[in-house]
């Protein structure tokens, strides 16, 4: 039975606030509702400390985690109905293995070559990061781009995406093999992920990026509606489905890319929540799924970061470690509660 959505999406915006407002209370800092909201508002009179950490540190982060999240579970929403496919994601046509390789060169390669790995350079090594993934991201989307015009199945495209992941992989093994143990440590926490790497004015790049680009994804509504009745179907109304693929690819593979660059490569986010939306909205239309998905991708990522920062860890855990320890039981509880629903009718 097909739910009214529209309370559903109110309840996911308040959680979003109250989750927002929980990243910039909680942390190994204790710091007051009150002092939050007067620093918030530009009030004097509160500690230099605490205003630093709030608008320094963890508002650049909700904002990351808020806008990332969205981000990635648009993306996975629009991978699985363009391959009709239920375990695509973001990952799956190479597109975080490229960035993955792209950072492999800079913190890898460039330790053995030059001597000094350019991640250790301070703010210089930052931004080669963030570029180096941009890069590689963007190269191997263009590579998907070029191959899905040249073939016919979704199938052959998605096979082409994990094969391009698995050299990727292979190359950045090969990178790791000569590499010396700091700059190899150092890779490895880059893949772990974390919201907390975008900072200063970085955040506010970031968040125009994603705010211009996840609103553009929505125009795609109707074509992704149309190519989830089947290519058969949809070129029988009239769509070109080779460059609806290319949109739809380009757009999430953008987004996929600009999120890697920025945060490194996050998980689960972009497989999990478009099904989470469809047992909890019981839709397939994508009207409601897109924003439904957007919601429930900032809300789940906000509410990872807390945990990831909660009082007594010492800084904070790896987020795709606590994305998958967190979201994988709910998605589970979920579709489980689906299943005996659908068996009891």
């Amino acid at each position: 039975m097909k739910r009214n959505p529209i309370p559903l999406i109110l309840l996911m915006t308040m959680l979003i606030v109250v989750f927002f407002l929980l990243n910039l209370l909680l942390g190994t800092v204790n710091i007051p509702f009150v002092s939050v909201i007067n620093i918030l508002f530009g009030g004097e009179g509160e500690s230099e400390i605490w205003s630093n950490i709030v608008m320094k540190s963890r508002v650049p982060q909700a904002l990351t985690a808020l806008t990332a999240g969205a981000g990635l579970a648009i993306s996975g929403l629009q991978m699985q109905t363009v391959f009709h496919n239920p375990l695509a994601g973001p990952s799956v046509l190479g597109i975080s293995s490229g960035a993955s390789l792209g950072v492999a060169f800079v913190v890898l390669a460039s330790g053995s070559i030059v001597g000094v790995a350019l991640s250790s350079t301070g703010y210089v090594g930052e931004l080669a990061l963030t570029i180096a993934a941009i890069v590689g991201s963007l190269a191997v989307m263009a590579l998907i781009v070029y191959v899905s015009q040249k073939v016919k199945g979704s199938v052959t495209l998605l096979i082409i995406g994990v094969m391009i992941g698995y050299v990727a992989n292979a190359i950045i093994g090969v990178l790791k093999y000569f590499s010396v143990e700091e700059d190899i440590r150092a890779y490895v926490i880059w893949g772990l992920g974390s919201f907390a790497r975008v900072s200063g004015d970085q955040v506010w790049l970031f968040v125009i990026i994603m705010a211009v680009l996840i609103p553009m994804s929505m125009l795609l509504i109707k074509t992704l509606n149309l190519l989830l009745l089947g290519e058969q179907y949809a070129r029988n109304l009239g769509l070109n489905i080779k460059t609806s693929r290319v949109w739809v690819i380009g757009c999430a593979g953008v987004m996929i890319a600009i999120v890697t660059a920025y945060c490194g490569p996050i998980m689960f986010l972009g497989l999990a929540v478009p099904h989470l939306c469809r047992s909890i909205w019981r839709t397939s239309d994508h009207r409601v799924l897109m924003p439904a998905t957007a919601l429930t991708g900032a809300a789940l990522a906000l509410a990872c970061n807390i945990i990831a920062r909660m009082p007594g860890f010492e800084g904070a855990l790896p987020i795709n470690s606590v994305t998958a320890l967190v979201g994988a039981p709910i998605v589970a509880m979920v579709l489980f509660g689906k299943r005996k629903n659908e068996v009891a009718e």
